[in-house]
């Protein structure tokens, strides 16, 4: 497989890649994805080639992987182009997009702005047209923020849905794996190659409301031109309800508990062998998880169920919900840290939502009033993401009709 290696066919003019990653591997068959690209985010195993998971510690201390990840092998079979690999904030550990060691990838769309993470790279790579379409993973936002942020198509998937085969975890009970595109038809071709078919026949959608209030409100009027599409357009009634009965405070804090104490179990020995060098804002992190306690996780697992068991029950098996993909438009780079804190825990309560309850949820890229990328989500029945992807398609197309979607 080394032996197929090239370097990449353009230059990196967004500081996406990876230094170790600038390489290129051609398809191994033919297939629904023949004559596309794609990068991988720098969680995912290449033969031959060693992850560095954002950290240079880590990138050191492992040795080359052995095989591709599963889905790598997956794209590459189905005739996609494989151009190398994306720069992750450090071990996924955030929504930001910035990474102390590798720099901070260009977000085209919004260039005095973060690109959000923390499949920063990938969003990057794709947002700037050097690649089709690009792997990612989404632990607590790290596909649908930096979607929102860069005007994309991303989604996370239901947790357990794709293979984590051959990819670095944060938090196995938490992640997801995933893909950003800046076309609709791309990121539906994708689909098509990594999922089954899915039809439920659509009865109606949600408009969460206590979602929608930790959004600024340029989001409010893409909320609604979603919401009036899905009523107008595809017949589907329209109904606002809160998430569940709990403040979503209580959402945000319940996964970053459980969460953290997960992560914490996974990557604990490696920690505290190689002794890496993290930027602050990873290394606070990886502190306070190393702090919570099995009880505390176990009361906050409890939690997390009847949370799940509310929203899953409000959708039913047919009902989609709507709601911000992110509390903001893109960060600014220069963003004082408080500033930066605020924002990720209002965006926390959005993502959270999903995440707890182990959901699918498709971002639909948008233009605000404002001129910056701003996502509005569906949020689907766990197991219907390709009838979800179809679904946010359809409706990003009625919309670009209509002048209204970036799609």
């Amino acid at each position: 497989m080394t032996a197929l290696l090239s370097a990449l066919p353009f230059e990196d003019t967004v500081g996406a890649w990876v230094p170790h990653g600038r390489f290129s591997l051609p398809p191994t068959g033919s297939g629904p994805l023949d004559g596309l690209s794609f990068a991988a985010k720098d969680l995912f195993d290449v033969a031959g080639q060693r992850t560095g998971a954002g950290n240079p510690t880590w990138l050191e201390s492992h040795a080359p992987a052995a095989a591709h990840s599963a889905l790598v092998a997956q794209l590459l079979a189905a005739g996609a182009c494989l151009h190398g690999k994306t720069l992750t904030d450090e071990l996924a550990y955030s929504i930001q997009g910035e990474n102390a060691h590798y720099g901070t990838p260009c977000n085209t769309r919004a260039p005095d702005r973060v690109p959000g993470g923390s499949s920063s790279g990938s969003a990057a790579a794709v947002a700037a047209g050097l690649v089709d379409f690009a792997l990612g993973t989404d632990t607590g936002g790290s596909t649908r923020v930096p979607s929102s942020y860069c005007g994309l198509w991303g989604l996370r998937t239901t947790h357990g849905r794709l293979s984590a085969a051959g990819v670095v975890p944060l938090s196995p009970q938490f992640d997801t794996m995933t893909w950003l595109a800046a076309r609709a038809d791309i990121f539906e071709r994708v689909g098509r190659a990594l999922l089954s078919a899915d039809a439920p026949a659509w009865r109606g959608a949600v408009l969460l409301t206590d979602a929608c209030r930790q959004a600024e409100p340029a989001f409010g009027p893409l909320v609604d031109a979603v919401g009036s599409a899905l009523e107008s357009h595809f017949a589907l009634p329209v109904e606002p309800a809160a998430t569940s009965d709990t403040d979503l405070d209580i959402w945000r804090q319940t996964y970053i508990t459980v969460s953290a104490h997960d992560a914490w179990q996974t990557h604990q020995d490696w920690i505290t062998r190689a002794r890496p060098a993290f930027g602050a804002a990873i290394a606070a992190r990886w502190q306070a998880a190393a702090g919570i306690n099995a009880s505390t996780a176990t009361h906050a697992g409890t939690v997390q169920a009847g949370l799940r068991a509310q929203l899953r029950d409000l959708l039913g098996a047919d009902r989609v919900g709507i709601l911000p993909s992110a509390s903001s438009a893109a960060i600014s780079r220069s963003a004082d840290p408080a500033t930066v804190d605020a924002i990720r825990a209002n965006t926390f309560r959005i993502t959270s939502i999903a995440g707890l309850a182990g959901l699918p949820q498709v971002n639909i890229p948008f233009i605000g009033a404002d001129g910056l990328p701003a996502g509005v989500s569906l949020l689907g029945p766990a197991g219907t993401d390709m009838a979800l992807i179809q679904l946010a398609a359809a409706v990003g197309r009625h919309l670009d009709a209509l002048g209204t979607s970036s799609s």
